[in-house]
């Protein structure tokens, strides 16, 4: 886990202002992988006291222009934020309880995949998300109503 001055110098890095919601933001991130903006904001509410859901919006919001944070979205579920940047990793969601886990490319570059037809653009990352059961889910499954 990054100390405070190591984020400290993320900020200055990318041009932003060191600020407490902004410390708070990635403490909270890196923290809890793949979370969603309430776990985040009660993150943030639990370190620095109130704070309003649009604060914690807004610096989400500039983290990841910067660059300092990815924001994820599978389908059917709300925007989840992560501090693993600058490679090309993707996802594994679990269909029953919604858990997401980080599974490394399987070439070791980006885009680990190659398309078809680029269509002249210049492609640079490839976004690939497994849907699966997570081992908890599939455990319930086998143990049956009831334990």
């Amino acid at each position: 886990m990054p100390t405070r001055s190591d984020f400290e110098e993320l900020l200055r890095g990318a041009a932003l202002r060191v600020t407490r919601p902004r410390l708070a933001v990635l403490t909270a991130v890196y923290e809890h992988p793949h979370a969603d903006t309430d776990r985040i904001i009660h993150a943030v509410r639990d370190d620095l006291g109130e704070v309003s859901h649009q604060a914690v919006y807004d610096v989400l919001r500039a983290l990841t222009a910067a660059g300092l944070l990815r924001r994820i979205e599978p389908a059917g579920s709300v925007a989840r934020y992560e501090s693993r940047v600058g490679d090309n990793h993707h996802h594994v969601v679990c269909r029953s309880c919604g858990a997401i886990a980080d599974v490394d490319c399987a070439l070791g570059s980006a885009p680990c995949l190659t398309a078809s037809d680029d269509h002249g653009f210049a492609i640079d990352e490839a976004e690939v998300l497994y849907w699966a059961r997570c081992p908890e889910c599939l455990a319930a499954t086998a143990a049956g109503p009831g334990g």
